[in-house]
This record gives structure tokens, sequence and C-alpha cells, in this order.
């Protein structure tokens, strides 16, 4: 018997773009809602331009965040647009939407105003740094939370220079911090029949990303820095770098030193203790530094292991996409397209054993669902819609 999909007959009308939005409407499509993204007629979301015309129409910074939706164009400055996004917001469970504060209220879909449209509306917001305060207007960029919010000034010591981070980690973080605010919603909806706004940050995400590291500094006024462990690091063999964790053993230094072929530098005085490692660490990390730098990574990831010390090499992205691991999970999908090269991405990240992730649709042409969304759901006929297109209220 075919078991329906977790979110199967949840309707979401998409304003989102870059990434935080449509990563979290991305995943509520993985499993089964339908997705409804409504774009600027002409340009939309403004990731299908990222990586400049070269990339074409399947640019893949848009193709990694929006399958399995529908693309509806609609100029919301327009009286008539915005009637009709009203029109669909009356229709719809869940509202997205990551703009700076101020953009939906000026176009009149404010949470109040939808909220009386549809009582059991979800409207659900991302932002940079949160709906009010100091930093409301201030762009939510990735970096500029990075730095924000202590994450880039933390490193395993102060030799390593400052850098933006290379992956976008707070838009994700954010982005499923939304997706868990909704189906919270959703669930409180199913009870009492009435919907409710749901907010999130790149801010609050990155705060709530060091819980750890805070709590310790507000309680203790200390630093947790788990990169700058005496026995864990980044080091070089003969042919590429591994990363190496020395803890969670009854003597990790000793475990290190028999890997290495090196004299117990545990039996030594000076690095008896965990915090005699941590004032000697420099010296530790010199002798394990110079040790690594005399095989190779396989030969050293062998006699690590061989201890049950945690070690990994490190891999370039292309190098993890060929990983046996990665196959073995199917995060590599292929999604076809009309006998074109197919789109070649990462799947969903959640398997579940009776409802797995939904048979993925390519992501959409600048408005190719325009006509279909609006005839399907508000009923307009076809002269109805070619008088909108002359108008200049679709795209």
């Amino acid at each position: 018997m075919s078991v329906p999909q977790p979110l199967e007959g949840v309707r979401v009308v998409d304003f989102t773009q870059v990434m935080l939005g449509p990563c979290a409407t991305q995943l509520l499509s993985d499993h089964g809602a339908e997705v409804i993204k409504i774009e600027r007629p002409g340009s939309g979301d403004l990731s299908r331009s990222a990586m400049g015309e070269a990339a074409g129409a399947d640019n893949p910074v848009f193709s990694s965040l929006n399958r399995n939706k529908r693309s509806v164009t609609l100029d919301l400055r327009s009286e008539e647009g915005n009637r009709i996004v009203r029109e669909l917001v009356a229709e719809c469970d869940v509202l997205v939407h990551n703009f700076r504060p101020g953009v939906m209220e000026r176009r009149g879909l404010d949470y109040e105003t939808c909220h009386e449209i549809n009582s059991g509306l979800v409207y659900a917001v991302g932002s940079g740094f949160g709906p009010t305060g100091p930093y409301q207007h201030k762009g939510g960029q990735d970096a500029l939370v990075q730095a924000l919010s202590g994450v880039m000034s933390r490193r395993a010591d102060d030799s390593v220079p400052l850098s933006i981070y290379a992956t976008t980690f707070a838009d994700y973080t954010a982005g499923m911090h939304l997706v868990q605010g909704i189906l919270l919603a959703l669930r409180v909806r199913d009870r009492t029949g009435e919907g409710q706004r749901v907010d999130t940050s790149l801010f609050n995400g990155l705060l709530a990303m060091q819980m750890q590291e805070a709590t310790t500094h507000l309680m203790t006024g200390q630093e947790l820095n788990w990169a700058a462990y005496p026995l864990s690091g980044v080091f070089h063999g003969t042919d590429g770098a591994l990363v190496l964790v020395g803890a969670f053993r009854a003597n990790p230094l000793r475990d290190i030193c028999t890997a290495l072929g090196i004299d117990d530098l545990s039996a030594e005085e000076r690095y008896a203790t965990f915090d005699a490692q941590m004032a000697h660490r420099e010296e530790l990390q010199e002798a394990f530094r110079e040790a690594f730098a005399k095989e190779s990574v396989a030969h050293w990831i062998g006699r690590l292991e061989e201890q049950d010390l945690l070690c990994a090499p490190v891999q370039d992205l292309p190098e993890a996409l060929a990983d046996p691991q990665t196959e073995h999970n199917g995060m590599v999908i292929g999604i076809d397209r009309d006998g074109q090269e197919p789109v070649r991405t990462i799947a969903s990240p959640i398997r579940m054993s009776s409802t797995p992730m939904r048979a993925p649709t390519p992501p959409p042409r600048l408005g190719e669902h325009t006509d279909q969304v609006l005839e399907e759901i508000l009923g307009l006929d076809a002269a109805a819609l070619a008088d909108l297109r002359e108008k200049g209220v679709l795209g």
C-alpha cells in the first residue's frame, strides 16, 4: 500500500529567494508539500542569475535549491497582481518569505493582513537579524553574520588568519530552523485551527550553533574551543592532509605516539595531564607534524585506526562527492528534464523508512507554471489569463 508523503496536502506560497528561504521550501517540497514559487516577471529569484549568464537556464545555484516547485510570475506592484496573490494566500497553508522587514508590509502582505485573509495560515519569515531591533534593516548576508555572531573570530589559535567560511552555513542553518518552525506551527494548527507567525534569522541560528561555547562563557567566563585541544588538529602527510581528534580515550597521547612510532610523550611529566598538554600544545603539535610529514595520509589513517583513534583524510568537494559513502547514502541525484542532460544535485539528507523523498521534478523555468497554477487553484480561464498577460500582470 502506498503511504502518503508526510506533507502531502500542505500548500505553500513561496516568496523566497537566494538561499535561506529556498532551502527551507525545497525540504518541504521534497517531502510532499506543494510549493508555489512567486517570482518577478523577467528576472525571478536572484539566484537564477548567480554565476553570470554563462550558467544558462539550468543555473546550478538556482537548481540546487528549487526542485519540486512550480514557478508563477506575478507583478506584485500592480493592483491585479496583488489581488491574485491574496487569493492564493486564501488557498494556502503556509506563506514563506525572506525579504527585509518592510517589503511585504508595503505590498499589503504583512502577517496581520494575511491572517485576516486566512486565519489558518502559517506565516514564516527568515531574515538576517530579526524583524525588529537595531539590525533589522541590515542586509542579511552569510559572511556578515559569521562576523557579527562571533563565529568568524573563533579559530584553533590566533595564528590562523580571519577569513570568510567558504560554505554558506548560516543560510542553511536558518533555513532548517525555519522548516522546524513551520512544522511546529502546523502541529499547533492541527489542534487549534489557527495559524501563527514564525520567525528565525541567520544571526539567531549561528548564536544557537554556539550553544556550548556561549553557555560556557556565560556561566564561567572561560573559553571553550574544541579546535584548540592539544591532541587534535590538521596534519600533512607526504600526499595530503588528515584530521586527528585526540580525545575520548583514557590516554589518547600514548595511543597517538604508538601510532606515530615515537616515544610515549604521556610518560613525561610536562605532558602527563590535560592541563599540562594545553600548556605545551605547540610542542606536541610540532612533534606530530614532524612525524606525519614522513609518510602518506593512507599510511597514517591505517596506523591511527589500529589504535582506534578518530581520524579522516581531508577531502575536497569532488572527492567527497565521489566517496563510496556518498553513493551508498544516495546523496547525489539526477533529475531528468525533457531529454536534456539531467540536473545533478544533492538529495534531501533525511531518510524515512516508509515515506522516502518524493521522486524529484526539475527546478522550474521562470513562470513555467503560471497558467497551470492560476487555472487549477483560482479557476482562471484562458481569456482571463490572456488579459492579465496583456496588462503585464503575468510574466
